[in-house]
Protein backbone atom coordinates (compact mmCIF):
# COMPACT_ATOMS: atom_id res chain seq x y z
CA UNK A 1 0.00 0.00 0.00
CA UNK A 2 3.27 2.47 0.80
CA UNK A 3 4.12 2.55 -2.74
CA UNK A 4 0.88 3.29 -4.42
CA UNK A 5 0.68 6.04 -1.82
CA UNK A 6 4.04 7.09 -2.90
CA UNK A 7 2.83 7.05 -6.60
CA UNK A 8 -0.12 8.96 -5.41
CA UNK A 9 1.48 11.43 -4.22
CA UNK A 10 3.83 11.98 -7.19
CA UNK A 11 1.00 12.45 -9.74
CA UNK A 12 -1.06 14.51 -7.37
CA UNK A 13 2.39 17.05 -7.09
CA UNK A 14 2.85 16.75 -10.61
CA UNK A 15 -0.66 17.71 -11.22
CA UNK A 16 -0.46 20.56 -8.93
CA UNK A 17 2.18 22.32 -11.29
CA UNK A 18 -0.19 22.75 -14.19
CA UNK A 19 -2.05 26.49 -12.64
CA UNK A 20 -2.07 28.07 -15.97
CA UNK A 21 -4.29 25.77 -17.40
CA UNK A 22 -6.13 25.60 -13.84
CA UNK A 23 -6.40 29.46 -14.20
CA UNK A 24 -7.97 29.01 -18.02
CA UNK A 25 -10.37 26.10 -17.06
CA UNK A 26 -12.35 28.59 -14.04
CA UNK A 27 -12.74 31.09 -16.48
CA UNK A 28 -14.26 28.47 -18.88
CA UNK A 29 -16.08 26.45 -16.28
CA UNK A 30 -17.62 29.46 -14.42
CA UNK A 31 -19.01 30.91 -18.09
CA UNK A 32 -20.49 27.62 -18.67
CA UNK A 33 -21.92 27.33 -15.54
CA UNK A 34 -23.41 30.76 -15.93
CA UNK A 35 -24.75 29.76 -19.15
CA UNK A 36 -26.24 27.09 -17.89
CA UNK A 37 -28.47 28.54 -15.51
CA UNK A 38 -29.47 31.37 -17.63
CA UNK A 39 -30.78 28.73 -19.60
CA UNK A 40 -32.91 27.32 -17.31
CA UNK A 41 -33.89 30.80 -15.86
CA UNK A 42 -35.65 31.10 -18.94
CA UNK A 43 -36.97 27.45 -18.84
CA UNK A 44 -38.75 28.20 -15.37
CA UNK A 45 -39.64 31.49 -15.77
CA UNK A 46 -42.21 29.91 -18.51
CA UNK A 47 -43.80 27.23 -16.26
CA UNK A 48 -41.89 27.23 -12.66
CA UNK A 49 -43.95 24.31 -11.52
CA UNK A 50 -43.21 22.18 -14.22
CA UNK A 51 -40.34 20.92 -13.27
CA UNK A 52 -39.11 18.50 -10.48
CA UNK A 53 -36.69 20.70 -8.78
CA UNK A 54 -36.41 24.26 -7.54
CA UNK A 55 -34.44 26.83 -9.93
CA UNK A 56 -32.66 27.37 -6.51
CA UNK A 57 -31.57 23.35 -6.42
CA UNK A 58 -31.12 23.30 -10.13
CA UNK A 59 -28.46 26.13 -9.95
CA UNK A 60 -26.95 24.59 -6.81
CA UNK A 61 -26.13 21.66 -8.51
CA UNK A 62 -24.94 23.26 -11.89
CA UNK A 63 -22.19 25.32 -9.95
CA UNK A 64 -20.69 22.29 -7.82
CA UNK A 65 -20.84 20.31 -11.16
CA UNK A 66 -18.59 23.13 -12.38
CA UNK A 67 -16.12 23.28 -9.36
CA UNK A 68 -16.00 19.09 -9.36
CA UNK A 69 -16.16 18.73 -12.71
CA UNK A 70 -12.43 17.21 -12.85
CA UNK A 71 -13.80 14.78 -10.21
CA UNK A 72 -16.81 13.59 -12.47
CA UNK A 73 -16.26 13.82 -15.62
CA UNK A 74 -15.66 10.64 -17.93
CA UNK A 75 -13.83 12.80 -20.72
CA UNK A 76 -11.10 13.68 -18.53
CA UNK A 77 -9.08 10.46 -19.41
CA UNK A 78 -5.01 9.80 -19.78
CA UNK A 79 -3.97 9.94 -22.87
CA UNK A 80 -0.47 8.33 -21.32
CA UNK A 81 -2.24 5.14 -20.66
CA UNK A 82 -3.82 4.89 -23.79
CA UNK A 83 -0.50 5.23 -25.65
CA UNK A 84 0.82 3.36 -23.31
CA UNK A 85 -1.44 0.30 -24.46
CA UNK A 86 -1.02 1.05 -27.81
CA UNK A 87 2.75 1.60 -28.31
CA UNK A 88 3.74 -1.17 -25.80
CA UNK A 89 4.99 0.35 -23.19
CA UNK A 90 2.42 -1.18 -20.95
CA UNK A 91 5.54 -3.79 -21.21
CA UNK A 92 7.57 -1.75 -19.03
CA UNK A 93 4.73 -1.48 -16.47
CA UNK A 94 4.00 -5.41 -15.70
CA UNK A 95 7.78 -5.43 -15.46
CA UNK A 96 7.16 -3.29 -11.79
CA UNK A 97 6.77 -5.13 -8.60
CA UNK A 98 2.75 -3.56 -8.51
CA UNK A 99 -0.29 -4.47 -9.46
CA UNK A 100 -0.84 -2.42 -12.81
CA UNK A 101 -4.83 -1.97 -12.37
CA UNK A 102 -4.21 -0.78 -8.38
CA UNK A 103 -0.79 1.57 -10.04
CA UNK A 104 -3.77 2.93 -12.62
CA UNK A 105 -6.47 3.27 -10.60
CA UNK A 106 -4.18 5.83 -8.09
CA UNK A 107 -2.82 7.61 -11.11
CA UNK A 108 -6.18 8.48 -12.24
CA UNK A 109 -7.42 9.45 -8.70
CA UNK A 110 -4.24 11.74 -7.81
CA UNK A 111 -4.99 13.74 -11.46
CA UNK A 112 -8.39 14.23 -10.97
CA UNK A 113 -8.10 15.51 -7.81
CA UNK A 114 -5.02 17.91 -8.08
CA UNK A 115 -6.91 19.36 -10.87
CA UNK A 116 -10.30 19.50 -8.32
CA UNK A 117 -7.85 21.31 -5.81
CA UNK A 118 -6.94 23.98 -8.06
CA UNK A 119 -10.34 25.17 -9.62
CA UNK A 120 -12.98 24.25 -7.16
CA UNK A 121 -12.58 26.83 -4.35
CA UNK A 122 -12.91 30.22 -6.60
CA UNK A 123 -16.07 29.10 -8.40
CA UNK A 124 -17.62 28.14 -5.24
CA UNK A 125 -16.83 31.36 -3.90
CA UNK A 126 -18.10 33.21 -6.50
CA UNK A 127 -20.96 30.88 -6.89
CA UNK A 128 -21.75 31.78 -3.13
CA UNK A 129 -21.71 35.22 -3.95
CA UNK A 130 -24.42 35.48 -6.59
CA UNK A 131 -27.52 36.41 -5.87
CA UNK A 132 -30.63 33.78 -4.50
CA UNK A 133 -32.05 32.33 -6.78
CA UNK A 134 -28.82 32.21 -8.95
CA UNK A 135 -26.14 31.46 -6.47
CA UNK A 136 -25.19 28.28 -4.25
CA UNK A 137 -26.91 27.61 -0.25
CA UNK A 138 -25.54 25.53 2.16
CA UNK A 139 -26.52 21.88 2.83
CA UNK A 140 -30.36 21.95 4.62
CA UNK A 141 -28.37 20.35 7.40
CA UNK A 142 -25.32 18.79 8.50
CA UNK A 143 -26.47 15.18 8.04
CA UNK A 144 -27.22 16.47 4.39
CA UNK A 145 -23.47 17.73 4.41
CA UNK A 146 -22.21 14.38 5.84
CA UNK A 147 -24.40 12.75 2.70
CA UNK A 148 -22.87 14.58 0.22
CA UNK A 149 -19.25 14.09 1.27
CA UNK A 150 -20.19 10.38 1.09
CA UNK A 151 -21.51 9.85 -1.87
CA UNK A 152 -19.14 12.25 -3.73
CA UNK A 153 -16.29 10.08 -2.91
CA UNK A 154 -18.44 7.63 -3.38
CA UNK A 155 -19.32 8.62 -6.66
CA UNK A 156 -15.42 9.80 -7.59
CA UNK A 157 -14.34 6.13 -7.19
CA UNK A 158 -17.13 5.20 -9.37
CA UNK A 159 -16.08 7.33 -12.33
CA UNK A 160 -12.55 6.45 -11.88
CA UNK A 161 -13.41 2.76 -11.68
CA UNK A 162 -15.67 3.16 -14.96
CA UNK A 163 -12.66 5.06 -16.79
CA UNK A 164 -10.34 1.98 -15.37
CA UNK A 165 -12.86 -0.32 -17.16
CA UNK A 166 -11.93 1.60 -20.87
CA UNK A 167 -8.56 2.05 -20.19
CA UNK A 168 -8.59 -2.41 -19.62
CA UNK A 169 -10.73 -3.05 -23.19
CA UNK A 170 -8.48 -0.92 -25.14
CA UNK A 171 -6.02 -3.85 -24.66
CA UNK A 172 -9.11 -6.07 -26.93
CA UNK A 173 -9.51 -3.25 -29.96
CA UNK A 174 -6.86 -1.95 -32.29
CA UNK A 175 -7.88 1.28 -31.16
CA UNK A 176 -9.90 3.29 -28.20
CA UNK A 177 -10.93 5.66 -29.70
CA UNK A 178 -14.59 4.21 -30.63
CA UNK A 179 -14.85 2.45 -27.11
CA UNK A 180 -13.86 6.14 -25.65
CA UNK A 181 -16.69 7.84 -27.43
CA UNK A 182 -19.24 5.54 -26.84
CA UNK A 183 -18.28 5.67 -23.23
CA UNK A 184 -18.39 9.05 -23.02
CA UNK A 185 -21.23 10.10 -24.55
CA UNK A 186 -23.24 7.67 -22.54
CA UNK A 187 -21.61 9.01 -19.02
CA UNK A 188 -22.61 12.73 -20.36
CA UNK A 189 -26.13 11.81 -21.11
CA UNK A 190 -27.13 9.12 -18.21
CA UNK A 191 -25.00 10.29 -15.18
CA UNK A 192 -27.16 13.59 -15.08
CA UNK A 193 -23.63 15.87 -16.76
CA UNK A 194 -26.66 17.92 -19.79
CA UNK A 195 -29.64 17.75 -17.90
CA UNK A 196 -30.37 16.17 -14.12
CA UNK A 197 -31.95 12.72 -13.95
CA UNK A 198 -35.22 14.14 -12.26
CA UNK A 199 -35.69 16.06 -15.48
CA UNK A 200 -36.52 12.96 -17.36
CA UNK A 201 -39.60 11.28 -17.60
CA UNK A 202 -40.41 8.89 -14.46
CA UNK A 203 -40.33 5.57 -16.22
CA UNK A 204 -36.79 6.18 -17.60
CA UNK A 205 -35.50 7.75 -14.55
CA UNK A 206 -36.52 5.13 -12.85
CA UNK A 207 -34.38 2.85 -14.64
CA UNK A 208 -31.59 5.32 -15.14
CA UNK A 209 -31.25 5.73 -11.38
CA UNK A 210 -30.73 1.93 -11.16
CA UNK A 211 -27.74 2.17 -13.56
CA UNK A 212 -23.73 2.90 -12.83
CA UNK A 213 -23.84 6.61 -14.50
CA UNK A 214 -26.45 7.83 -11.62
CA UNK A 215 -24.16 6.77 -9.14
CA UNK A 216 -21.41 9.00 -10.00
CA UNK A 217 -22.17 12.80 -10.16
CA UNK A 218 -26.03 12.39 -9.88
CA UNK A 219 -26.26 11.61 -6.44
CA UNK A 220 -24.08 13.70 -4.30
CA UNK A 221 -25.02 16.62 -6.14
CA UNK A 222 -28.91 15.87 -5.87
CA UNK A 223 -28.05 15.35 -2.33
CA UNK A 224 -26.45 18.91 -1.86
CA UNK A 225 -29.40 20.66 -3.61
CA UNK A 226 -31.93 18.55 -1.44
CA UNK A 227 -33.28 16.75 -3.96
CA UNK A 228 -32.16 13.69 -2.47
CA UNK A 229 -32.84 13.02 1.24
CA UNK A 230 -33.80 10.49 3.90
CA UNK A 231 -33.87 7.10 3.02
CA UNK A 232 -33.77 7.76 -0.69
CA UNK A 233 -30.45 8.97 -0.40
CA UNK A 234 -29.39 6.31 2.34
CA UNK A 235 -30.48 3.81 -0.74
CA UNK A 236 -28.11 5.88 -3.38
CA UNK A 237 -25.06 5.38 -1.37
CA UNK A 238 -25.77 1.47 -1.11
CA UNK A 239 -25.96 1.60 -4.62
CA UNK A 240 -23.23 3.90 -5.39
CA UNK A 241 -21.16 1.04 -2.96
CA UNK A 242 -22.10 -1.81 -5.66
CA UNK A 243 -21.44 -0.19 -8.50
CA UNK A 244 -18.29 0.24 -7.74
CA UNK A 245 -17.57 -2.60 -6.49
CA UNK A 246 -19.02 -4.10 -9.35
CA UNK A 247 -16.78 -2.26 -11.31
CA UNK A 248 -13.48 -2.61 -9.79
CA UNK A 249 -13.89 -6.40 -9.55
CA UNK A 250 -14.93 -6.42 -13.48
CA UNK A 251 -11.97 -4.29 -14.35
CA UNK A 252 -9.26 -6.23 -12.00
CA UNK A 253 -10.66 -9.67 -14.27
CA UNK A 254 -10.53 -8.30 -17.60
CA UNK A 255 -6.96 -6.91 -16.56
CA UNK A 256 -5.81 -10.50 -15.37
CA UNK A 257 -6.96 -11.56 -18.70
CA UNK A 258 -5.27 -8.63 -20.75
CA UNK A 259 -1.98 -9.41 -19.10
CA UNK A 260 -1.98 -13.35 -19.86
CA UNK A 261 -2.80 -12.73 -23.63
CA UNK A 262 -0.51 -9.38 -24.41
CA UNK A 263 1.03 -9.55 -27.16
CA UNK A 264 4.00 -6.56 -27.63
CA UNK A 265 5.83 -6.47 -30.89
CA UNK A 266 9.05 -5.11 -31.36
CA UNK A 267 12.25 -5.31 -29.74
Amino acid sequence: MRKYLSFFRIRFSMGLQYRAAAAAGIVTQFVWGGMEVLVFRAFYRADPGAFPMTLQATCSYIWLQQAFLALFMAWLMENEIFDCIKNGNVSYEMCRPMDIYTMWFTRSAANRISKAVLRCMPILLAAGFLPAPYGMTLPVSSKAAVLFLTGMLLGFLVVVAFCMLVYVVTFFTISPDGVRMVAVSAVELLAGSIIPLPFFPDSVRTVLELLPFASMQNVPLRIYSGDLAGEAAVSALALQVFWLAVLVLLGKLLMRRAEKKITVQGG
